[in-house]
């Protein structure tokens, strides 16, 4: 006899601490497929996201994150459904639909949307679908998604992509993915991208500028960088080492976890570089013909493993995302003739014990996510990790935490957990100190 189940309603919340506004409970997405009409001189954005979804329940009504737009139709399953816009008090704006009868397993949702696609605001500035000078870009990370498509926003929500782009026709389009079509018609052009590995909605891009397509290398991982044609010589210094970085990276960390690479260069000056999956984005301040900034390019790459293809299961987790990027960096540097890494870890070690210790890098808190404590703290676990562990077990770890954890979520747990086995001791005390406690360990004789 079967059990009689009342529908459950699809909660719009997240299991995220830190941003609680944003994912909604209930199912799961496998695969996003959008169609994006984009012009550039009205900023006006038309779409259609066809969203491929697994009920882990059954549901009478469910949400999904997207920003203030026009909705003139959702369909699910291919009928007709009730929905409503709102904005929470926590400040997430959501879409809720009532589809035509309650959904359970794999369900198919169609959301048309119009609109003229803005930032989201938030705590930490600015983030989303943005206008440039002559073009636009996504900057999503953390919460900068919805801006321009519906999605559930959390960073364990992981998910397929195929991205088709229309805009004015002297423009490139870069997007998260491989491009696999490109056509055109009178005075516009579509790119059509695709993303076969799981994807956290805030890692989706969209970048359309004046670009001159350079490769960078050829395979095995193809290379390719965007870059307005005025950057072109500088670009080709500063860019021009970055087939040793990437061989140097999956000697650290293993292969590279994705089909390609794009190197976005925008015409505008950022104040940050960008990283999104197989793709990041810098400003035209970035480039100067010196490799000024050439350990940023080396930070973007690194999280193609670190935060990309290991994606944290929520924001607590974000040093490791940014500590092993920024140790990415110290390794480089020794790599390529510079400072060591034990100089760069002395040297962010002294800086670090000079700042208030009031910050817990296991969970440093929303004002606190992109602290510089976290990124060179993070590091710093590391470096004092490599000195406890030696070289061979360390990098092992490394290589072992990426592969094992590839295209998955992770938490500082797992990542405590598998080190201590590499270290074939209990660790607890070290990371306890380093992770748990604001207090600043030292680094003693014995680190690298």
């Amino acid at each position: 006899m079967g059990l009689n189940r009342k529908p459950a309603v699809g909660a719009a919340r997240s299991e995220d601490p830190y941003l609680p506004a944003h994912g909604n409970g209930g199912y799961r997405v496998e695969h996003y497929a959008l169609d994006i009409d984009y012009k550039l001189a009205p900023n006006r954005l038309s779409g259609q996201a066809l969203i491929t979804a697994v009920a882990d329940v059954p549901l009478s009504r469910f949400s999904l994150d997207l920003g203030p737009f026009r909705v003139p139709k959702v369909r699910v399953d291919g009928r007709p459904a009730r929905f409503t816009q709102s904005q929470s008090a926590r400040g997430g704006q959501k879409l809720h639909v009532t589809p035509a009868r309650p959904v359970e397993g794999r369900f198919i949702v169609e959301v048309r949307y119009v609109g003229n696609p803005a930032p989201v605001p938030s705590r930490w500035g600015d983030v989303g679908w943005d206008e440039l000078t002559d073009g636009a870009l996504v900057a999503s990370q953390p919460v900068g998604a919805p801006s321009w498509f519906p999605c559930n926003d959390h960073p364990s929500d992981k998910a397929t992509y195929r991205i088709s782009v229309t805009t004015d026709a002297p423009y490139t389009v870069a997007a998260t993915g491989v491009l696999t079509a490109r056509r055109r018609s009178a005075g516009t052009r579509t790119w059509v991208y695709e993303r076969a590995e799981p994807t956290a909605s805030y890692l989706v891009s969209v970048q359309i500028g004046r670009y001159e397509e350079v490769g960078l290398a050829a395979g095995p991982v193809p290379q390719v960088a965007l870059i307005p044609a005025r950057l072109r010589r500088n670009a080709a210094r500063d860019l021009g080492r970055h087939p040793a970085i990437m061989t140097a990276l999956e000697g650290f960390f293993g292969l590279y976890p994705f089909a390609n690479y794009q190197l976005v260069v925008t015409d505008d000056e950022l104040d940050d570089p960008i990283e999104a999956q197989g793709m990041s984005i810098f400003g035209a301040n970035h480039i100067d013909g010196r490799r000024t900034h050439e350990r940023l390019v080396v930070h973007e790459l690194a999280h193609q493993w670190f935060g990309n293809s290991l994606t944290i299961a929520d924001w607590r987790h974000i040093w490791l995302n940014e500590g092993f990027a920024t140790y990415a960096e110290w390794l480089w540097s020794e790599e390529s003739g510079g400072r060591t890494a034990d100089a760069h870890a002395r040297d962010w070690h002294a800086r670090m014990a000079a700042k208030p210790a009031d910050l817990v890098l296991a969970d440093p808190g929303p004002d606190r996510m992109f602290d510089e404590r976290v990124y060179k703290r993070g590091a710093l676990v590391l470096h004092a990790l490599r000195g406890r562990l030696g070289d061979e077990p360390f990098f092992s770890l490394l290589r072992d935490w990426a592969a094992r954890n590839r295209h998955a979520t992770v938490t500082t747990e797992r990542f405590v957990q598998l080190a201590g086995q590499h270290a074939g001791t209990d660790l607890s005390e070290f990371f306890d100190a380093w992770l748990h406690r604001p207090a600043l360990p030292g680094l003693t004789t014995g680190d690298r």
